[in-house]
């Protein structure tokens, strides 16, 4: 017994142990230009993982596979509307636990930085704000003027630190840092909300590790907040001297890190699949290695956003599909990709001492194809119904107390002998309507729709109008995203206009239970309805699920739901982990909303499948339509410096107008056709930036909408690493490119700004341009 007693100790004393394993207290701070770790400089080298995000079977997987490729810390979101998903109820445990999620990264050696918001974006609803605050009519969020806001997010920060301000490094855990709010500067400038959500984040337990902000290199400087550490936010191909450039002239004895250095990019509906090649994100992370600055990777693994989880970007509309792959180095599945190993034989030259690169572990599901699933039993809608709720005017699915799903309103029209029109104001986010029963048209909040034409009625008949939420805006001031139908409806025949009233209002959740529980026959239904059917197993693994002769709707799985899909893609199919399955007898139930198919069987695959559907093109120009600007004189033009960075161009005086036409002349390179522009602000008469809510465009000549995600909306994303292009695939034309935007009120106006590609290449430059502006549309 003492041989074996000697024997574990000298075992223990060779068995090299990552600091972050130590459980004595520690300390992490951020020194002159450098963080320190117990006194030491240390090099941040974090992967973003979402625990909500990963089934908590592979957690560790996911962890260890970070390891592997060369991370020394995982940062995280915490997202504070799946842990209060009804108002003063959370939940912290299974699925949502956190803090065991922490404790398998320090059991595995690494480091953790927090990010609890309350803020978050992450393409995620509503950025993590719970849905419930919308019911408050007049909200406002990340501000100090809203009580309820700040109230609710104090309690949440309280609860959040209770479980895990003990995992602080300082307490002998391995959380180095934490994060306030996310990206302030894009939202606004006000230092004493951001000082406020810093104190109340200390107050709330956070009290002794290293706090930091993350802004980008364009707005950092819009807000100042002091006793926190500053990251900038930038994407794959990124000029890092230039990123850093003016963060050194104000923070010059500060350490430099990237909060977020994209690896790829989010999926969206009706858009082509994001990806972001290794030749240009490598460039940048090994010069970021060369410098010794900090990095987070996002996403390292993106995972999927089960359930109703996804977001969405405004203006315009535009929501983000269920799967979070991301163009990761750890796929969608938790498979390595030639971006993982790319990485790692990078990072393998730069380990810092005492460092070494982590085992790659093994795959924690086999990936198995499955044999077509055969529905034989449906459950049609409108045989289905819950008891509705009665409400004399139309009123968002909010004021009903329903966070996310579908939400059904019926009213009786009167009859007229003529066709009208139904105006809905506003959709969020579409809508199938039918007339007695009869499905006569579809409404599109991305393609700006509002209006379908309702047949002559010679009775009275019943209206109904069927409205699925797709995901709540997650960034920017269009964030205040309520469901269903947000104002009203009104009938017109030409002469009058009727605002409908007395609606009959149906709620349907997406919990489990509900689907479960409606009456399912063996027959198959016409028009929106529940699909069943069971599947046998003989063993068990990931796959995908092929949805593309579906139409569009949730799926469930033995109680889990998958998320989202829409055939419209780019994403076809669903991942289904295979920790969810079980051999023998299985469960799937299917809503689609828009079924067209008779062919009702789902197969499963070993990869995902992407294409474009039916109802795909948002391109901003007709078949055969130009730009007439004959006659027109433009308000300013000139020459741009071949300089990155925003450009500002003042009018001689300020002119008043609400549509805009910007055109680029040609590039810096004479050879070059294209033409591209990150982003692009108006300023307004006392030098503010004007809102962007109401912004349309109504034209562009050309926009890259094959190779990549470049529609000329991009210009007012608020991204600035996605961007407007023309067209350098198919269609491709020469100069002058424009677009045409409409402000959707009439403003005055002193100028605007103008930010070029950041990424380091210089295809499309604008070098020459021209300025209109007018208060009448622009001739086609």
């Amino acid at each position: 017994m003492k041989l074996l007693f000697i024997t574990a100790l000298f075992l223990m004393a060779c068995t090299p142990v990552s600091t972050a394993q130590v459980q004595q207290p520690g300390t992490f701070v951020a020194g002159k230009n450098e963080f320190l770790l117990n006194g030491k400089p240390f090099v941040v080298r974090a992967a973003e993982l979402h625990y909500s995000r990963i089934p908590a079977a592979y957690w560790e997987q996911r962890i260890q596979l970070c390891k592997a490729m060369g991370m020394n810390t995982i940062c995280i979101y915490l997202f504070w509307n799946l842990h209060e998903q009804q108002q003063g109820v959370f939940d912290f445990s299974g699925q949502q636990d956190v803090a065991a999620f922490v404790r398998l990264i320090q059991k595995n050696g690494m480091y953790c930085i927090v990010r609890p918001g309350p803020y978050v974006c992450a393409e995620w609803d509503m950025g993590g704000l719970p849905w419930w605050l919308l019911k408050k009519k007049d909200l406002q969020v990340r501000s100090i003027k809203d009580e309820l806001f700040m109230e609710s997010s104090k309690r949440f920060l309280n609860k959040a630190a209770e479980k895990l301000a003990p995992l602080q490094v300082q307490n002998g855990g391995n959380i180095i840092m934490v994060q306030v709010e996310n990206e302030y500067g894009v939202w606004g400038n006000d230092s004493v909300y951001m000082g406020t959500i810093r104190n109340n984040i200390r107050a709330a337990g956070f009290n002794k590790v290293q706090l930091f902000r993350c802004d980008w290199s364009s707005n950092f400087y819009k807000y100042k907040l002091d006793s926190a550490a500053t990251a900038l936010n930038f994407g794959a191909g990124s000029n890092i001297e230039n990123q850093f450039k003016k963060f050194k002239e104000v923070y010059p004895d500060a350490p430099l890190m990237c909060g977020e250095y994209w690896t790829g990019w989010f999926d969206q509906w009706g858009r082509p699949h994001e990806t972001r090649g290794i030749n240009t994100f490598i460039g940048s992370l090994k010069d970021m290695l060369d410098r010794k600055i900090s990095f987070s990777l996002y996403m390292a693994h993106g995972g999927t956003s089960f359930g109703p989880w996804s977001g969405a970007n405004a203006p315009s509309y535009a929501p983000t599909v269920s799967s979070y792959d991301y163009d990761a180095p750890i796929n969608e599945a938790g498979r390595a990709t030639d971006k993982f190993f790319a990485i790692r034989e990078l990072i393998k030259n730069y380990l810092q001492e005492g460092e070494s690169l982590g085992n790659i572990p093994g795959e924690p599901s086999e990936l198995i194809s499955l044999a077509p699933i055969q529905f034989m039993q449906s459950a049609a809608l409108f045989s289905n119904l819950p008891a509705p709720k009665k409400s004399a005017d139309i009123q968002p699915m909010e004021m009903f107390d329903q966070g996310w799903g579908r939400i059904l309103y019926r009213t009786n029209i009167s009859p007229s002998p003529v066709k009208r029109r139904l105006v809905i104001t506003e959709v969020h986010d579409w809508a199938s309507i039918f007339v007695n029963g009869k499905a006569i048209g579809k409404i599109d909040r991305r393609i700006d729709g509002n209006t379908i034409e309702i047949p002559p009625q010679s009775a009275n008949a019943q209206l109904d109008i069927l409205v699925e939420a797709t995901g709540r805006v997650n960034y920017g001031k269009a964030i205040i995203d309520r469901k269903g139908i947000t104002e009203k409806v009104e009938l017109s025949d030409g002469e009058s206009i009727t605002v409908l009233k007395n609606w009959l209002v149906y709620n349907l959740p997406v919990n489990y239970a509900f689907q479960k529980n409606r009456k399912y026959i063996d027959k198959m239904a016409k028009g929106p309805a529940w699909y069943k059917a069971a599947f046998t197993l003989v063993k068990t693994g990931d796959t995908y699920l092929n949805l593309s002769k579906w139409g569009k709707g949730m799926v469930w799985v033995n109680g889990y739901n998958l998320g989202r899909f829409w055939n419209i893609g780019p994403t076809q199919t669903m991942f289904l982990p295979g920790c969810w399955l079980k051999k023998g007898l299985n469960e799937i139930i299917v809503f689609d909303l828009d079924q067209q198919s008779e062919s009702l069987s789902i197969a499963g695959t070993t990869s995902h499948i992407y294409k474009i559907g039916r109802d795909s093109s948002l391109l901003h120009r007709r078949a055969g339509q130009l730009l007439d600007l004959s006659g027109v004189k433009p308000l300013v033009e000139g020459t741009f410096q071949p300089l990155s960075g925003w450009k500002e161009i003042f009018f001689p005086v300020v002119e008043k107008g609400r549509y805009f036409c910007f055109e680029a002349l040609n590039a810096f390179d004479a050879k070059d056709q294209l033409a591209s522009v990150a982003e692009m602000e108006i300023l307004l008469e006392d030098g503010t930036v004007a809102p962007t809510l109401k912004w349309k465009v109504l034209y562009a000549d050309s926009e890259e909408i094959t190779a990549s995600n470049s529609s000329a909306d991009k210009v007012f994303d608020m991204q600035e690493s996605v961007i407007w292009q023309t067209a350098s695939t198919i269609g491709k034309t020469g100069h002058p490119h424009n677009f045409v935007i409409d402000m959707g009120d009439q403003i005055k106006i002193k100028g605007f700004r103008i930010l070029p590609r950041g990424d380091k290449s210089k295809a499309g430059m604008v070098k020459d341009y021209r300025f209109y502006l007018s208060s009448t549309p622009f001739k086609f």
